[in-house]
């Protein structure tokens, strides 16, 4: 049983944004083409959210719960609550700004140390690729958490058909760079567009998801349509959005997050309770939808399948 405890009365600024990106956030929303009306104040918990558009999915009951019995998140949290910086810092200003980005037509470039490169549409990958839900915890590195019913499949799949070669180490992966459509691109401070990597291990573990759905329907550009990667032992800035390219390689490669904030990001970024922020305290969480803070677990609760990638290694220093 998960440990509850009191919920501040106030949210820490830390718990929300980092502080090394304040003065460039304060940029942001001075030049960004919202009005002062138009941004809501950032909240960690307990957003004040907008109805979806979407008619709420019929098998979305109270039934659905993950792994450690906890409760799926409401569809309308779950796209209408988003950390997705290329269209605002505001979390709650996401689903409106994106609703009416391109999603069709689109195609993922797959190549680097692989022997077969290839190029998919995502109507290729929803053909080629049988879809499974998966119940995940998506932890972020602010200290809120959901439970997302899935639809997708493992990025195995997908890896094994190009055949890396002996030399690929990792997986780079891009996000679509598309100023016109992102308003959040404007900001210079970011190196954009958005880059993650992993390991190829972890890659091609069971668990990384290439989702392409939630609670049964299409990704809304919100979430990442139309497709994204899901690495639920992970914190969520690694579960990439709106991919276009996945590169195998034999560096690590640059991420957006490690690149801006090396000392506060790092490369493994797996949830670890007992390593705090520089700036804050990673052992408890704030659930979208509860009233009470939670404990935070070992590698969001999915130690058990997944410690055994990193036998051997101090993930006090390699974070």
């Amino acid at each position: 049983m998960n440990t509850l405890h009191k919920q501040p009365n106030k949210p820490k600024s830390s718990e929300i944004t980092p502080e090394s990106l304040y003065i460039s956030r304060r940029r942001f929303l001075k030049t960004s083409i919202l009005t002062a009306s138009s941004i809501p104040i950032l909240a960690a918990c307990g957003p004040s959210l907008i109805p979806s558009e979407t008619p709420f999915p019929t098998n979305s009951g109270p039934e659905k719960t993950d792994e450690m019995g906890d409760p799926v998140t409401s569809y309308d949290a779950i796209t209408h609550y988003n950390n997705y910086y290329e269209f605002s810092v505001d979390k709650q200003a996401v689903a409106g700004l994106s609703n009416k980005f391109t999603v069709d037509p689109w195609s993922v470039e797959i190549g680097g140390l692989v022997i077969n490169p290839t190029t998919l549409s995502i109507d290729d990958i929803r053909k080629t690729y049988t879809q499974e839900e998966r119940i995940y915890r998506l932890r972020c590195v602010e200290g809120w958490s959901m439970v997302i019913p899935w639809d997708g499949f493992s990025l195995s799949e997908i890896l094994k058909k190009v055949e890396p070669t002996t030399d690929a180490k990792y997986v780079a992966f891009e996000t679509v760079y598309r100023p016109t459509e992102m308003p959040g691109l404007n900001e210079p401070f970011y190196p954009w567009p958005y880059t993650e990597g992993l390991r190829l291990d972890e890659a091609m573990h069971p668990l990384t998801t290439v989702a392409t759905g939630v609670y049964g329907l299409p990704l809304l550009p919100a979430n990442g349509a139309p497709i994204r990667i899901v690495v639920p032992w992970k914190y969520g800035f690694k579960s990439i959005k709106s991919i276009v390219k996945i590169t195998l390689t034999d560096k690590q490669p640059a991420t957006l997050w490690n690149t801006v904030g090396p000392d506060e990001y790092g490369f493994y970024s797996n949830v670890n309770p007992s390593r705090s922020h520089p700036r804050w305290s990673q052992e408890t969480e704030r659930r979208i939808g509860e009233g009470m803070r939670r404990a935070s677990h070992y590698m969001n609760g999915y130690a058990k399948q997944v410690a055994s990638l990193y036998e051997g290694m101090d993930l006090m220093k390699e974070y």
